[in-house]
């Protein structure tokens, strides 16, 4: 009998240790389990937020600036394009014998076959010169002198207030021989209906001209080689 309860006191303590290990193996899968699953699962999640946050505001600032600067650049175009120039060649007014004050000087020395007309704009305001002066020189030669076609300006000549204009004029040929005539005054009129202007010639004795080759230049804001050379 003390055989047989010693045996079934060592089973009983073997089977109660077997147990526990059993009970002990268990519990650490399951926490094993428990702790892996929250890691595994926050990390994708946190990638998720913070690619698709970043993307976004990515796009969105993107779009801002590139609206922002195409509204910039298209103003500033428009501005640009919208230039006095074109704006103040069609509103100025025709310069009128009111408008500006009409000068002569001699072009070169001696002999003098060349004078130049200065049209200074002295109203105050802007006005525009049209094409180049009719030149009257001789009483006894009741045309116009005629106007050289390579001197036209691309534009119409508009003149700010102080504004000079200037106009080449061929008087001759300067040979002795030509059928010249002296000229101390002479007439000009403003194309357009700007009225004519007596104009004084240069120099104490006048100016000697020759009708047959008398030639005007168109009204430039400056004398050019080549389009003002004849």
């Amino acid at each position: 009998m003390r055989t047989f309860h010693s045996r079934a006191t060592v089973l009983s303590a073997a089977a109660t240790a077997v147990l526990a290990l059993a009970l002990t193996a268990c519990g650490g899968e399951d926490t094993g389990t428990k702790s892996a699953g929250p890691a595994n699962s926050s990390a994708p999640t946190a990638e998720s937020a913070g690619s698709s946050q970043s993307t976004g505001t990515a796009r969105t600032s993107g779009a801002v600036k590139d609206t922002a600067a195409a509204k910039g650049t298209g103003s500033a175009k428009g501005s640009t394009a919208k230039g006095s120039t074109g704006t103040a060649s069609s509103s100025a007014a025709t310069c009128t014998t009111k408008d500006v004050t009409i000068s002569a000087a001699y072009r070169g020395g001696p002999p003098y076959t060349h004078i130049v007309l200065t049209a200074k704009n002295t109203s105050g305001h802007s006005c525009r010169l049209n094409g180049f002066p009719e030149i009257q020189f001789l009483e006894s030669h009741k045309e116009n002198v005629p106007a050289v076609a390579k001197s036209k300006p691309a534009a119409p000549v508009v003149l700010t207030s102080g504004a000079p204009a200037y106009a080449l004029v061929k008087l001759s040929d300067g040979g002795v021989d030509e059928d010249n005539e002296p000229v101390t005054a002479f007439s000009v009129t403003l194309t357009g209906g700007g009225g004519m202007a007596t104009v004084k010639a240069p120099g104490s004795e006048g100016i000697a001209v020759d009708p047959a080759k008398s030639a005007t230049g168109y009204w430039t804001y400056e004398l050019r080689n080549g389009a003002d050379d004849f």
